[in-house]
């Protein structure tokens, strides 16, 4: 083999997220694949080093195939998995092939929200209060411990969810006894239930300060969108509230020792006008966020999460990166009861004034509840002058919007 780094890339998706090639130089390296099955059809493969389809992307799956492409192609330059899923895979790999690159602990930082709670709360900034539940216990005497320690209500959590899956709110004791009652426990924890808007702060940090930073405020929540209601985001306008939020965001990430790496940053603020940090993931933000970033701002939050991962440097210098006015996004969830098949759904195109791009499912297209931030009934981005105009058509397009569907076998 020539000297021309290798890569390693775990692949699931089946969308332009997949499009790695994009993401390198013709000589700054070439790559070898491990995809699943529906991830082929976006892939670069008639000039890749090769392409191994994989049942799953689990580590114990992947590791000898990994060793066996080693044996054939030569030691790899670093390993990818820009998914919020294979971000542990990939570096349990890294840690395996002795490769560099972002180690276990240090992306368990990133998807264990206990942990990194605690590393947030250790240098003084403020995070729900929440408690580890310790596998064997009663669940109702755990829930009296529980109700006494963060009060009601109450928010149950995977430790390392994603998209909200798998939480739930409760409101009393016995909700909560019979919650946790066949739970794996050492799987999830319990918070404090902050009351207050929910923010996001994206971007991406190179030695140690923003290479680029955006905020936003959502519109619902990630919870709403996980329980059938649309999800939306506008970014905040320029002021003093922008400029807490990234300051806040960068302490929390100081804390985290994110010195080189893309963030998704999610934070509370409440109607005390205090910010609480909830989460964040070494991953550009889901749905249509990369998208509009790439056409307000002039970023590829995919592109630049490539190259940070094998310390390539940036794909853009930051003065490149441009101050839009205002702007934001919507999605719609997949059409329920599952399965369904979308008979009929508007255009809002000359509706809604700041609608500037909407993606539709066709008429015919089933959705089976897979479908996540990508397989939605209906995405929409906005561009506006201000903040305030965009929330209103954010909702406007909430009121307006009409998807038709029937029961599909």
């Amino acid at each position: 083999m020539s000297d021309v780094p290798r890569y390693l890339v775990l692949n699931r998706f089946g969308n332009e997220f997949g499009e790695y090639h994009r993401y390198l130089r013709p000589h700054e390296g070439r790559m070898a694949y491990l995809t699943l099955a529906a991830g082929t059809s976006v892939l670069d493969t008639a000039n890749a080093l090769d392409t191994v389809v994989v049942t799953d992307l689990d580590f114990h799956t992947v590791l000898p195939v990994a060793r066996a492409l080693t044996a054939r192609l030569g030691s790899f330059s670093g390993v990818v998995g820009i998914s919020e899923w294979d971000l542990l895979t990939a570096a349990r790999l890294r840690e395996a092939l002795g490769l560099p690159g972002w180690n276990h602990e240090f992306t368990r930082r990133f998807r264990d929200k206990p942990y990194m709670k605690e590393r947030v709360a250790a240098a003084g900034l403020r995070t729900p209060r929440f408690t580890e539940l310790v596998p064997g216990t009663d669940p109702t005497l755990l829930a009296k411990d529980i109700v006494t320690s963060l009060g009601l209500p109450v928010i149950v959590k995977p430790r390392s969810g994603v998209a909200s899956a798998g939480v739930r709110r409760v409101d009393t004791a016995e909700q909560l006894a019979e919650a946790l009652t066949g739970l794996d426990l050492a799987a999830h924890e319990c918070e404090e239930l902050i009351e207050g808007r929910v923010l996001h702060v994206d971007g991406v940090r190179r030695g140690g300060r923003f290479h680029f930073v955006s905020a936003s405020a959502y519109v619902n929540t990630c919870f709403d969108f996980a329980n059938g209601s649309p999800l939306g985001s506008v970014l905040l306008d320029p002021g003093p509230l922008r400029d807490r939020v990234t300051d806040f965001a960068g302490r929390c990430l100081d804390a985290l020792d994110l010195v080189d790496g893309p963030f998704h940053l999610e934070l509370f603020h409440t109607p005390g006008d205090e910010l609480v940090f909830l989460e964040v993931g070494l991953r550009p933000g889901g749905g249509p966020l990369p998208d509009l970033h790439r056409e307000l701002f002039g970023i590829d939050l995919l592109a630049e999460t490539f190259r940070l991962t094998v310390g390539l440097p940036p794909a853009t210098p930051a003065s490149a990166h441009t101050e839009p006015t205002g702007g934001g996004w919507l999605i719609f969830p997949e059409p329920r009861p599952l399965p369904s098949r979308v008979v009929a759904r508007t255009s809002l195109r000359g509706v809604v004034d700041g609608i500037h791009a909407e993606v539709l499912p066709e008429v015919g297209e089933v959705f089976d509840g897979t479908g996540g931030y990508l397989h939605v009934g209906g995405a929409f981005r906005f561009r506006g002058p201000d903040e305030a105009t965009v929330r209103r058509d954010v909702l406007r397009t909430i009121e307006c919007y009409r998807l038709t569907t029937e029961p599909a076998p």
